[in-house]
């Protein structure tokens, strides 16, 4: 794979994440009557310019298609997940610094402020090892290794012995953690979890 289709593919990644986690009524389809608030088309609305048809194309069509299918699901009214943890895959997956991930959002339009989740040190140990045993999650996940699997908001996760950061991603920890249903393992970070 070339380093510009990488980059392409990136790229499209971050703005798929953006239409999914931005509210429909603050969408550029929404500020030019396109949708209404579910963010379904409004019939009697042309795309009659170009500004139009910029915010509303078959790529936007899709994310607000599958944003409307996430929100019938359990939970999926609520956020897609931790941003953070979320961003440390795509970190992981495509060799990335902070640096180039604050910039790529920033490219993108993402508020890195909008995406740090509230920390807690609550479950911490020294040296930042979270404390072994069993968890629960706020809110839907993806598994690390395949990216597509859902895990479910109040599922089970298992926090190993010498669960030490695996990363950090805008200066939030991230750790590894397993999922009790796949027993597979997910990335969390500690504003994501309770007892």
């Amino acid at each position: 794979m070339s380093l510009a289709s990488r980059a392409g593919d990136l790229l499209y990644t971050f703005r798929f994440i953006k239409l999914l986690t931005t509210p429909f009524n603050e969408s550029d389809a929404f500020k030019l009557g396109l949708v209404d608030n579910d963010g379904k088309r409004i019939k009697d609305a042309p795309l009659n310019s170009s500004d139009k048809k910029a915010a509303y194309t078959p790529f936007v069509r899709l994310a607000f298609n599958i944003k409307k299918l996430i929100g019938q699901l359990p939970g999926g009214k609520t956020t897609l997940g931790s941003y953070a943890a979320a961003l440390y895959l795509i970190k992981e997956k495509y060799h990335l610094s902070d640096k180039n991930l604050k910039k790529i959002c920033e490219e993108c339009g993402i508020d890195v402020l909008d995406l740090l989740a509230e920390d807690t040190s609550w479950y911490l140990l020294e040296n930042n090892l979270l404390t072994p045993g069993i968890y629960r999650v706020k809110s839907d996940k993806v598994l690390a290794t395949t990216l597509e699997e859902m895990v479910r908001a109040k599922d089970q996760i298992r926090i190993l012995d010498n669960s030490y950061p695996i990363g950090e991603v805008f200066g939030l920890n991230v750790y590894e953690a397993i999922h009790l249903n796949t027993n597979q393992p997910i990335r969390i970070t500690l504003g994501e979890i309770y007892k």
